[in-house]
């Protein structure tokens, strides 16, 4: 298997080209041939163009790649190890919606032949690509599991805007379904990954194992939060206390805010939900869960208290929120928790203008049904500043000065601003 990949005699397919599966499909392009699929023919007429439509890396990341984009699924037929990397979402009541998992799993099973190897990559609860992706496999391919192929599961580790922690230079686990298919699995990862892989006793340890990263730091930023709302009514800063805090040296820096995003945000409740189906009821993670879910309600509620306050009318009061990704510096929109502070806010009869430096409007208005200013306009009551995109933090107090009104409210939820801000009223987590 490895000798004919790394002499193009046969081609690996990565199927889901976002945020995880491109960056994959181009590393290993370098190296051998690949087929990148994706269900969005236009994302992949984009893609054929050097242009990555996540806007996460440049056109020279697809110089010199072995590729072959489509949205055709009959062309997957030529490759024998497959990539899955789908999003792997939850639905409005936080359950785990499959459907792209599943989907992906038929479309390849549909081309799945004898001797080919499939491995995952989507976060799923521990069990998932036993129980629910291989009999899908099985039943499209009309082949047995481990006799006529083989499968493996490895999480991917991709973080969307961050340029040190690559797929090449953080440590890849893996997993197979025999001894034979792990080490094929690791070896064929070994092409590209230059730190190395771990390889996991069984696929639900590597399972597990990716799940529990997020959910660790879910917990960890929920404490925050929560301290953050205990030294507020104590009026003290939650960010002083954590630098005094920081001193020692096996204190864990973590931080309050908004969490959102397709990861910390979701990955805890696909372990929560195969937890309650085992007869278990988790309260630690869905208190934690309850608490960071619970915060773009909580900064709005503290925005509108500091405004009655200042005796502020507020329905003729007007809020400039800026940035609406779930991150800094992304263009990623996806389960973002500035679109529910504007909501909440909204829901107080604010009038509210949104500014974002990555994100689109168009794509903010379909999921989020609000729409973008281009730039900011003048005479805010309050400013919240809700992520912390790079431009926004060259910017300094005269700035938000002029498009305020004389007597407006910083919030500066990440605490970025700290000691900055002298002459407005300022609030942070």
């Amino acid at each position: 298997m490895i000798a004919s990949l790394l002499q193009k005699d046969t081609k690996l397919a990565v199927i889901g080209l976002g945020y995880v599966g491109l960056p994959i499909a181009l590393e290993f392009a370098r190296k051998i041939s690949v087929i990148g699929f994706d269900i969005n023919a236009d994302r992949v007429a984009q893609m054929k163009k050097g242009i990555d439509p996540s806007q996460e890396l440049e056109s020279a990341a697809f110089e010199g790649c072995d590729i072959h984009f489509t949205a055709d699924p009959a062309d997957l037929a030529e490759a024998t190890f497959f990539i899955v990397a789908v999003p792997t979402p939850v639905d409005k009541h936080n359950v785990p919606n499959l459907k792209p998992l599943l989907g992906a799993s038929e479309t390849v099973g549909k081309v799945l032949k004898k001797g080919d190897y499939v491995v995952y990559e989507s976060t799923v609860y521990p069990g998932c690509t036993e129980e629910d992706c291989i009999p899908v496999l099985e039943q499209e391919s009309g082949l047995k599991f481990v006799e006529d192929f083989k499968v493996g599961y490895s999480p991917e580790r991709i973080n969307p805007g961050d340029k040190e922690h690559t797929l090449s230079r953080i440590i890849k686990v893996v997993s197979g379904c025999d001894d034979e298919s792990l080490e094929i699995i690791a070896k064929t990862y070994e092409i590209v990954v230059e730190a190395g892989v771990h390889r996991a006793p069984a696929i639900k340890v590597a399972e597990a194992a990716k799940i529990i990263e997020n959910t660790q730091r879910d917990l960890n930023i929920a404490l925050m939060n929560e301290l953050s709302k205990i030294f507020d009514l104590l009026d003290i800063n939650t960010f002083d206390v954590l630098e005094a805090a920081g001193t020692k040296w096996n204190f864990l820096r973590f931080f309050p805010g908004l969490v959102g995003g397709h990861c910390i945000g979701v990955d805890p409740y696909y372990l929560t939900y195969k937890a309650s189906a085992l007869g278990y009821d988790p309260e630690v993670i869905l208190s934690g869960r309850r608490i960071n879910d619970d915060m773009s309600s909580y900064v709005a509620k503290k925005v509108v208290q500091k405004l009655i306050k200042s005796d502020k009318h507020l329905k003729a009061a007007k809020v400039l929120v800026m940035g609406t990704t779930f991150k800094e510096n992304v263009s990623d929109i996806r389960n973002s928790k500035v679109a529910d502070l504007v909501h909440e806010l909204k829901n107080y009869s604010l009038t509210v203008d949104v500014v974002d430096a990555y994100a689109n409007s168009e794509e903010v208005y379909e999921e989020y049904g609000y729409t973008l200013k281009e730039e900011p306009g003048k005479g805010y009551d309050a400013i919240i500043v809700a992520v912390n995109h790079a431009p926004y933090l060259e910017m300094e107090e005269d700035y938000f000065k002029a498009i305020g009104n004389g007597d407006t409210l910083f919030v500066d939820i990440k605490g970025v601003f700290k000691n900055k801000i002298h002459n407005l009223e300022y609030w942070s987590l």
